[in-house]
């Protein structure tokens, strides 16, 4: 007979989120994330995003029921017919971006994104930015509002609200998006494979400064950007059957 697995739970903030939080402890009892089996996250996207990056070391799995505004990451609400639904869940495995942000100051900030890296102008002036990927040139000059580069399981996120593509989550693929392109006019972004190296050069920084943000890590005033997906860095998130992640997408693809 399979033993019961060891669940830790945690929570967001908001009212909604501790309330169930107290109702699910009450029932399963409470553990630390290091000595569990499976961290359950009780909140929103958000909060999701924060437990993948503040327990990723720990290698634990984790579920997210949905108890805040946003739940793409999350499966439903329910205290009934948990260990069940751990019992089943479809495992979907994330790799990170990591981004190394340097700034005028000289000093380098480096941070793993499981949504995106997005780079955003600081004042009312276009930012100016020149594009290299694997070391080669590709946009001598991109002037624009901004631009992000998202992973798979980003692509339905700030991606898709600047008009980027939605990527299958085994594609192997990253989307590169453009925020309010200027020029070159015509372009309007590029789906790039996942080992490729992405170098973001701030042109006339002192002028047009530019912030970078992997996820919640922002760097202000950066005169260069590199990222790619992470080698060996990886979460494993678990969602209900009928609802994994995989048919999320879809779901955001076909939707009208």
């Amino acid at each position: 007979m399979t033993s019961s697995p060891r669940i830790a739970f945690v929570a967001s903030k908001t009212p909604e989120a501790l309330e169930s939080l107290a109702a699910l402890q009450r029932q399963f009892g409470e553990l630390a994330p290091q000595d569990a089996d499976i961290i359950v996250a009780l909140g929103g996207d958000g909060f999701m995003l924060q437990t993948l990056h503040r327990h990723m070391a720990l290698g634990k799995p984790v579920y997210g029921m949905k108890a805040g505004t946003v739940g793409f990451l999350m499966n439903q609400f329910r205290t009934d017919g948990l260990l069940e639904r751990l019992a089943s869940a479809h495992a979907s495995v994330l790799k990170p971006l990591e981004m190394i942000a340097t700034s005028e100051a000289g000093s380098s900030v480096s941070a793993l994104a499981f949504n995106e890296v997005s780079l955003l102008r600081q004042t009312k002036q276009a930012a100016k930015i020149r594009v290299s990927l694997n070391g080669a040139v590709r946009l001598d000059e991109l002037v624009c509002d901004g631009v992000l580069v998202s992973t798979p399981a980003g692509s339905t996120a700030y991606n898709l609200s600047a008009h980027g593509p939605i990527l299958p989550l085994d594609s192997d693929v990253l989307a590169m998006t453009p925020i309010s392109p200027f020029r070159p006019r015509r372009w309007r972004g590029a789906i790039l494979r996942a080992a490729t190296e992405v170098k973001l050069e701030i042109l006339d920084h002192y002028k047009r400064p530019v912030s970078a943000t992997a996820d919640s890590t922002e760097v202000r005033d950066v005169v260069e950007v590199t990222l790619r997906e992470s080698r060996d860095r990886t979460v494993t998130l678990l969602f209900d059957a009928e609802h994994n992640l995989e048919e999320r997408i879809l779901t955001e693809q076909f939707a009208y």
